[in-house]
C-alpha cells in the first residue's frame, strides 16, 4: 500500500466501496477548498477514482475488487432509484449473442448517461407503474437489483420502436432457446400491466414464434 501525505485514515478509506465528500472531509480532516484541492491532487495522482461529481472510491479498493460485480453495484449506486436491464441483461443471459460493454439501467428519474474509468452507464426512464420485475443479486455484502430475464426483454422492447421489434423477432437475434414458458408467462404478466398495444404485439409476434 502507497502511504499518502495527509491521510490518517487512509485504511479506512481503502476498504470503502465508495464515499462522497464529506467522508472524505472526515477522513482526511480538510474541508471547503482545501478539500477540493485534496480531491484533485488524489485524483491527479491515481489514489481516488471518481465515480462521478462528488463520488469516489480508492484505487486500492478497485484492484481489489472483481471488475463485474463492482460495475453492477456502482450502476445502481450513480442514479437511484435503478435496477440494470434490457441489453446488458439479455447478453449476461444469453438472449443476445453479442458482448455489451456498457450497461444499462431502469430508472423512474429522467434519462441520462454517466462515463467514468468502468465504463458507460445509460440509465432510460420508465413509468413508476412499470418500474419492477428486478430481482436481489447478492456480491460480498452488498445487494444488487437486476431485472430478471421476461423484465428485461420487456424493458428493451418496451424503449425500442416497432419496426426495429419486428425485425429483431423475425430475423432470430433473440436466442428463444434461452427463453423458456415460464419466462413467457412472466413476460406476459407485465404486457398486461400496460394500456398501449405496442407490448400486446410485441407478445403475439413473440407467441407466433415460440410456436412456428
Amino acid at each position: 500500500m502507497i502511504s499518502i501525505s495527509g491521510i490518517d485514515n487512509q485504511k479506512e478509506l481503502e476498504l470503502l466501496p465508495y464515499f462522497n465528500k464529506d467522508a472524505v472531509s472526515v477522513l482526511i480532516g480538510k474541508n471547503g477548498r482545501n478539500l477540493d484541492k485534496k480531491i484533485a491532487r488524489l485524483t491527479k495522482i491515481g489514489f481516488l477514482e471518481t465515480l462521478k461529481k462528488g463520488l469516489y472510491v480508492s484505487s486500492a479498493y478497485v484492484e481489489k475488487a472483481s471488475k463485474e460485480p463492482y460495475a453492477e453495484f456502482v450502476a445502481n449506486l450513480l442514479r437511484t432509484p435503478s435496477y440494470i436491464s434490457s441489453e446488458y441483461v439479455l447478453a449476461k443471459e444469453g438472449l443476445i449473442p453479442e458482448s455489451v460493454f456498457s450497461i444499462t439501467s431502469i430508472t423512474t428519474k429522467t434519462s441520462r448517461t454517466y462515463s467514468n474509468f468502468l465504463g458507460s452507464f445509460s440509465y432510460k426512464s420508465i413509468k413508476p407503474e412499470l418500474f419492477g420485475g428486478y430481482q436481489e443479486s447478492f456480491w460480498q455484502d452488498k445487494i444488487i437489483y437486476i431485472a430478471s430475464k421476461a423484465k428485461a426483454l420487456f424493458d428493451y422492447f418496451y424503449l425500442k420502436k416497432m419496426l426495429d421489434i419486428e425485425r429483431e423477432i423475425y430475423d432470430s437475434r433473440i436466442n428463444w432457446d434461452n427463453f423458456i414458458q415460464d419466462d413467457l408467462d412472466e413476460f406476459e404478466k407485465y404486457v398486461t400491466s400496460t394500456s398501449g398495444r405496442k407490448m400486446f404485439n410485441v407478445l403475439k409476434l413473440i407467441k407466433k414464434t415460440y410456436v412456428d
